[in-house]
């Protein structure tokens, strides 16, 4: 009990700035970030699945909530949530949580990169206590503007200076004494800026308290209509990108999660269901979406964490300072959180692994760009969409190849033979009838089947109607299948 105990103070540490960050970023109140941290412990905690994993806000996810809330509002919020938190418990139900295993590694890294773009994009304009544009374009376009103004811009120039200070502390702190990295990072810069503010009466932006019961809104029938209106397709879109981005990022981190203990591994329709309540009971708070969060998860690993009870109290702390200290969360400078997300989003850009990637498997480097840069260019759903199209076409592709090899060493008074070998599909069909076109007419043509593995309808019938029209034609000789 004393290794958990001591555990869920540190997730407790790591939580906090990153609950209030990702609400902020998410342009809701920062309360409802607390919200979803506090039901991802207590309530995700305690249910079965995976034993040592932590839920709550998370980056990846900020980008489509921000989306959803400047397209329908702040009261459809909840409605999204507690939606994809009944898809969630019903795909679990189903036992569909193992099969988020098959999705291409290519897309899932794309999606992670296009998340860190367009947030370290919006990010920067909140780095510097200005207002984003909106979408993923118009924010980047916009960056060189942000830096006139910036400068020109006393009050932005120190609200920036802030959040740079943020980010070169994050990525710093890991090459500093491990007495001083007992301390969350996070934590560590949030409090730093935050006493500098107060001491030096900068004039930044902070975070807008309202009080953590004033912040919870539960939704309401009304705001159906007012989705309705504002466009059916576009909202069941959103509600399908949460549910599987959530569900995805979850049970993959359960996976990554498991091998940094020696304990019992998790079971991903059980997980996927525990998150799916956590998700139905947030959107009925109007709170933010949760998933299971590697940062929090490693942390609570590495502070020893034994059993559930670890990230179970992590909630309780959460619950305990919302409600006695809320105050506290007014003095923390909007910057700082910006500046604690443009370093999460640097971290989901998977630099390290495109080299490799890109020498070893092209293809699937092509796939991860294309993903991450249909996001920046659309929307969250779409540019996964995108993502999982290209790594079906490419599958497709690859599966399919097929061999057509004439012997050139046939005997010049018997037949032909040719022989294909592969797979046989619809999509290699033009090669396989372009070398059958280039065949000699005047001699006979033993077409051997028999190494193919595959042979599809539309191959099968391109053939036996080849087959005919060769032996239909004045001059030309038979041809001879063999198959299996």
């Amino acid at each position: 009990m004393r290794a958990d105990l001591t555990a869920s103070l540190v997730v407790f540490l790591v939580a906090l700035p990153l609950c209030v960050g990702v609400a902020v970023a998410s342009g809701v109140p920062a309360e409802l970030g607390l919200v979803t941290g506090i039901v991802g412990g207590i309530v995700t905690g305690l249910l079965p699945g995976s034993s040592l994993q932590v839920s709550g806000p998370a980056a990846g996810l900020t980008v489509l909530v921000l989306e959803a809330v400047t397209e329908f509002g702040l009261g459809a919020l909840g409605i999204f949530v507690l939606a994809a938190g009944v898809l969630q418990l019903g795909m679990g139900a189903l036992r569909l949580g193992r099969w988020f295993r098959a999705i291409s590694i290519a897309v899932v890294e794309g999606m992670l990169a296009g998340i860190g773009l367009v947030l370290i994009a919006g990010q920067l304009y909140a780095m510097a206590d200005a207002k984003a544009p909106g979408s993923g374009p118009a924010n980047i376009w916009g960056l060189p503007e942000l830096l006139v103004r910036t400068v020109r811009s006393p009050g932005a120039l120190t609200a920036f200076a802030l959040g740079a200070a943020t980010v070169a502390l994050m990525a710093l702190w890991k090459h500093l004494p491990p007495k001083i990295r007992s301390v969350p990072a996070p934590l560590a810069a949030v409090a730093l800026t935050t006493s500098a503010v107060a001491l030096l009466q900068l004039p930044v932006k902070r975070v807008d308290v309202q009080g953590l019961l004033g912040a919870i809104r539960p939704p309401s029938l009304g705001e159906l209509g007012r989705i309705t209106d504002a466009g059916l397709v576009g909202a069941i879109g959103t509600v399908v990108a949460i549910t599987l981005i959530a569900s995805a990022e979850s049970l993959f981190s359960a996976a990554a999660v498991d091998r940094l203990h020696s304990g019992p591994g998790t079971d991903y329709d059980k997980e996927l269901m525990a998150q799916g309540a956590g998700n139905a009971l947030c959107g009925a708070l109007g709170a933010l979406p949760m998933t299971a969060v590697i940062v929090r998860s490693a942390a609570n690993v590495q502070a020893g964490a034994r059993t559930k009870a670890s990230r179970v109290l992590h909630g309780v702390w959460l619950l305990l300072f919302a409600a006695l200290l809320p105050a506290a969360l007014g003095l923390i400078p909007v910057a700082s959180l910006a500046g604690i997300l443009v370093f999460s989003g640097w971290k989901l850009i998977p630099l390290k692994e495109m080299r490799p990637l890109w020498r070893e498997h092209r293809g699937e480097a092509l796939i991860l760009m294309a993903t991450a840069l249909a996001i920046v260019a659309t929307n969250m759903f779409e540019g996964v969409l995108v993502g999982l199209l290209l790594a079906i076409a490419k599958t497709a592709w690859e599966t399919s190849h097929v061999q057509v090899h004439v012997d050139e060493d046939s005997d010049p008074e018997g037949p032909l033979r040719v022989v294909l070998s592969g797979n046989a599909t619809f999509l290699r069909l033009p090669r396989i009838l372009d070398a059958l076109e280039r065949l000699p007419r005047d001699r006979q043509i033993e077409l051997d089947l028999l190494g193919l593995r595959h042979l599809d309808h539309a191959c099968s019938t391109a053939l036996a109607n080849w087959a005919d029209r060769h032996n239909k034609e004045e001059g030309a000789d038979r041809v001879l299948m063999s198959a299996a």
